[in-house]
């Protein structure tokens, strides 16, 4: 990259108020500045706050290396920005102009510096311009990353969400189970279960599969941990929502289910479990 010259530099810095006034003139022209996601004065204390920070980070450090430790301050400012901008539901290309923006003042400021110098006007304006290239790129890879972030702090909230763990009856927990069953999940379930085991002191766990569409090997050993998990901790598990389908495929599939006690669905498991606590449910008279 190619470095900014100490003129550049001293001219920036001359001009920072005018600077400023240019760049929210331009984001304002945008509209970036009146979404309703971000409040305005936010808004104006982020523009002066990075504005800062860059003047600092060109004094101090090699503009052609935002790497170097001179702009931590910077790539921290934007790993802020990114984080909150992700939060928020902006883009990245939104998230990025916020940076880009900046390019229009700064060439104007370049220009009037270098009129007479055509020469180093467009080394200038090639260092402006991979400079903020950079710093907007950093930007992206930023927003991304905290972008990933929340969509799997989502998904984990979504996979908790989507296995419930209720409590049916004193000792007798339920966990109704909808949609594939692989390892990620069925480490949710366990930890879910095996927690609420504890929590209640439950004897009878039942693990409903009605909503699971297809039974295959995996699943089937999915199922399996579970059950030997629940076990483990003194308790008696029992797989309800076994259709015919499912019973077909276990058969053809070979696989041992010797020892788990299954039900075609939750009433009928619900039944059994109160059994075995010596319970009885009698309609009214």
């Amino acid at each position: 990259m190619t470095a900014l010259s100490q003129q550049t530099i001293d001219a920036t810095r001359k001009n920072e108020s005018q600077l400023l006034a240019s760049w929210q003139a331009n984001l304002d022209a945008s509209g970036a500045s009146r979404d309703s996601r971000i409040n305005h004065a936010e808004f104006e204390t982020q523009t002066r706050d990075f504005l800062r920070l860059l003047l600092a980070g060109t004094n101090n450090g090699d503009s052609a290396n935002i790497a170097a430790s001179e702009w931590s301050d910077v790539r921290a400012f934007l790993d802020g920005l990114s984080r909150s901008r992700a939060l928020q539901g902006f883009d990245s290309h939104t998230t990025a102009n916020f940076i880009f923006s900046l390019k229009r003042p700064l060439f104007e400021l370049v220009h009037t510096q270098y009129a007479s110098n055509p020469t180093e006007l467009g080394s200038q304006l090639w260092a402006v311009t991979e400079l903020l290239d950079a710093l907007g790129m950093y930007t992206v890879r930023a927003f991304q990353k905290s972008r990933e972030e929340v969509i799997a702090r989502q998904q984990e909230e979504l996979l908790e969400l989507s296995t419930p763990v209720v409590k049916l009856w004193d000792g007798v927990l339920a966990l109704p189970m909808i949609g594939t069953l692989d390892s990620q999940r069925t480490q949710v379930v366990m930890e879910s279960l095996l927690q609420r085991i504890v929590e209640t002191g439950a004897e009878i766990a039942i693990i409903d599969i009605t909503g699971v569409p297809t039974v295959d090997t995996l699943v089937a050993q999915h199922l399996l941990k579970t059950v030997t998990a629940i076990r483990l901790m003194g308790a008696d598990a029992i797989i309800s929502g076994v259709r015919p389908q499912i019973a077909q495929t276990i058969v053809h599939l070979g696989l041992d289910l010797q020892g788990i006690v299954t039900k075609a669905n939750l009433a009928d498991a619900l039944a059994l479990a109160l059994k075995r606590a010596g319970l009885t449910v009698t309609k009214a008279t």
